[in-house]
């Protein structure tokens, strides 16, 4: 009989680190002669990569409060159902992968209903950067068999909690290794020599297309004035974003494309990117693209956070994060303004030391994010903790 895999994940980033782990797996159950069958909560990239998907759930992210009280409805019907469907049909082994609040819900119903079914994080949240306090850092050492790290910072923070934690490695570092050079990205896109490209990446999470969007292309607006030979490059990262983003540019009336290929070779062309806080940051980072970080939220949702939470960050790029330092400016909230923000790209395309600075820290966190193959290495975990097939 097969192997049975479920994953769990939500957003875009999960989507994409779950098709690189699902890859991996189908890569080494063939190696091992086991044939796998994996289901999952995922998007289109999983289900690519030999995923069956059981629910889509690429468009239910949400960063804040109130942000996402719109989201709670649909995780609760796409949550029952995946209830019903484990309980119909047990699989061998569940792999979460971050995506907090749902996983843990999931992470402690099949505990409680499967106590002895291998159940490992892969990538798991980051309380080890904005825990307000340890209870759900113990709901995931406790419903986990074993943490599958991405981050250094990460696999201490969930060993001193009592976890159990192997640090692999970042997932990107695979999906990169093989990605095109700067002067052949620029040939693929048809960007001559002369010309300055920026990628502008404002929203992953349909939020961010209202506080986030607006203040990118207000300063990529003030640039293209003061730089006549610029055009911006915009990767899609939802399909639902199309239509918005076209509408966005023909406000601004931005000398700007839309892509819809791989992002790799947009990020690896440019020769900067204004571009919101996330995953992103790391592939930029890793393709020695310069970056200015934006993030926004909505005054209500930021009050609360700063006064009634009292919730603060060191900082909220993930290359910031991993060296514990400035290595990419980051505007947040009050400071993420069209002037700072373009006031920040010109910085980085006309002083050369601020880029090279930038560059050597870049190849810093590339030594921190550990050694190519870490998705073979999380695939052969997984594989070793699923039981002997049934009869």
């Amino acid at each position: 009989m097969p192997r049975r895999i479920f994953i769990s994940t939500g957003e875009v980033s999960g989507d994409l680190q779950g098709s690189l782990l699902v890859s991996a797996l189908v890569r080494q159950g063939l190696a091992r002669g086991w044939d796998l069958e994996i289901t999952a909560l995922g998007g289109e990239r999983m289900a690519a990569a030999g995923a069956t998907l059981l629910a889509d759930t690429t468009g239910l992210g949400s960063v804040g409060l109130l942000e996402a009280v719109a989201y709670l409805w649909p995780s609760w019907k796409i949550q029952r159902r995946t209830r019903h469907y484990l309980d119909q049909n047990p699989p061998d082994g569940v792999v979460l992968i971050d995506y907090m609040g749902p996983n843990l819900s999931l992470g402690q119903f099949v505990g409680q209903r499967f106590p002895q079914m291998p159940l490992l994080y892969y990538i798991a949240p980051q309380e080890w950067v904005w825990s307000f306090g340890n209870s759900n850092t113990s709901k995931i050492a406790t419903v986990t068999q074993e943490i599958l790290a991405i981050f250094p910072g990460e696999a201490d923070y969930y060993r001193q909690q009592g976890a159990t934690v192997r640090w692999v490695g970042h997932p990107l570092l695979d999906r990169l290794e093989h990605c095109a050079d700067r002067p052949t990205a620029r040939a693929a896109l048809g960007i001559p020599p002369e010309q300055t490209a920026i990628a502008l990446l404002p929203a992953s999470r349909f939020q961010e297309l209202k506080y986030v969007l607006p203040v990118i292309f207000g300063a990529a607006q003030r640039l293209q004035a003061q730089l006549p030979q610029v055009h911006f490059w915009i990767p899609l990262s939802q399909a639902g974003f199309k239509e918005p983003l076209l509408e966005a540019i023909a406000a601004y009336g931005l000398q700007a494309s839309l892509w819809t290929g791989d992002s790799t070779t947009v990020l690896g062309a440019v020769d900067l990117a204004i571009t919101k806080s996330g995953t992103v940051n790391l592939e930029l980072a890793l393709q020695n693209t310069p970056q200015v970080v934006v993030y926004r939220l909505s005054r209500l949702t930021a009050w609360i956070a700063q006064y009634l939470l009292r919730f603060s960050i060191p900082f909220a790029s993930p290359p910031n994060l991993v060296l514990q330092r400035e290595v990419v400016p980051e505007l947040i909230q009050g400071a993420a303004t069209v002037e700072r923000i373009t006031q920040a790209a010109l910085d980085l395309l006309q002083n050369p030391q601020r880029r090279s600075q930038m560059l050597a820290d870049y190849g810093e966190l590339r030594s921190a994010l550990g050694e190519v193959g870490v998705c073979d290495r999380a695939a052969q975990i997984i594989l070793d903790a699923l039981p002997e097939p049934r009869s």
